[in-house]
């Protein structure tokens, strides 16, 4: 863990002048793109920074990392530190653990992944830095880092036009996140256990119903108890999808990027 640390330390400031060079190498490029096809979106790169840019260094995401309590996601080198003098997430303040967060921490590969697709030359640089850290220290490098080849330096006009269009493609489908908000249950209705886990990353074909599955079996419920489930003032139908949720109610039902349930335990009419 302390190598990790001091290695975090020791590339970030070479991680943020990187990042600069990437921002300045954007904002040059073309701000539109013709498509041949009209269904797909397009964005800018700068409209996806809040979610591949780590809130405690500005920089975009190495090694990403997130907590599993609350799906927020950093660098693993930046949290790792955080955690030294605290077990709240730097985000939300939401307790990660109340002695060892580092337990409730999970690496992204995937968004990792995403990132170095979208950041043109991040992985290189990255992969060549961290070569440099071991060889200036007389370790020996990882194996699963392998030791880039020279680079061939181009005139820094050359290289900006070697550069894809700072621009990423929405899939078709997107992983949806939850946060289930209870509201409290019937006179009558014991016996049951807390939600501890309230932020739920789903898919966005799963139904209301999938979602009184999972708060049936997290809390224990008795089979007797009804699950009801609302988004703003509307009860939502079992058959009714996420996805049909979010695009009935629109903006409305969603928080920071999440939508958000609420739900309560009744008992059923006699």
């Amino acid at each position: 863990m302390d190598e990790t640390v001091e290695r975090g330390a020791a590339e970030r400031s070479a991680r943020g002048s990187t990042n600069t060079s990437y921002c300045e190498d954007e904002q040059t490029d073309h701000s539109e793109r013709d498509h041949d096809d009209d269904d797909e979106r397009s964005l800018p790169l700068r409209e996806f920074y809040p979610y591949i840019r780590c809130a405690l260094c500005n920089g975009f995401f190495i090694d990403a990392t997130t907590i599993t309590e609350c799906l927020h996601t950093f660098c693993k080198s930046c949290i790792v530190r955080h955690f030294f003098y605290s077990n709240r997430c730097p985000n939300c303040a939401i307790v990660v653990h109340q002695t060892q967060p580092l337990y409730n921490i999970r690496p992204d590969r995937q968004l990792q992944d995403i990132v170095f697709k979208m950041v043109p030359y991040l992985e290189g640089d990255e992969r060549s830095r961290i070569c440099e850290f071991y060889k200036k220290r007389g370790l020996e490098v990882p194996k699963p880092v392998a030791v880039p080849a020279p680079a061939i330096k181009l005139p820094p006009r050359q290289r900006r036009d070697m550069l894809p269009q700072s621009v990423f493609t929405i899939p078709s489908e997107l992983d949806m996140s939850l946060m289930l908000e209870f509201l409290g249950a019937e006179e009558g209705i014991a016996n049951y256990k807390p939600l501890e886990r309230k932020y739920v990353r789903v898919s966005g074909e799963a139904t209301i119903h999938h979602v009184e599955l999972f708060i049936r079996r997290k809390m224990e419920l008795s089979p007797n108890y009804k699950v009801d489930v609302v988004c703003g003032e509307h009860l939502l139908e079992h058959c009714q999808s996420l996805r049909e949720v979010c695009n009935t109610l629109g903006k409305h039902a969603l928080q920071d990027g999440m939508l958000v349930l609420h739900f309560g335990l009744v008992l059923p009419a006699q």
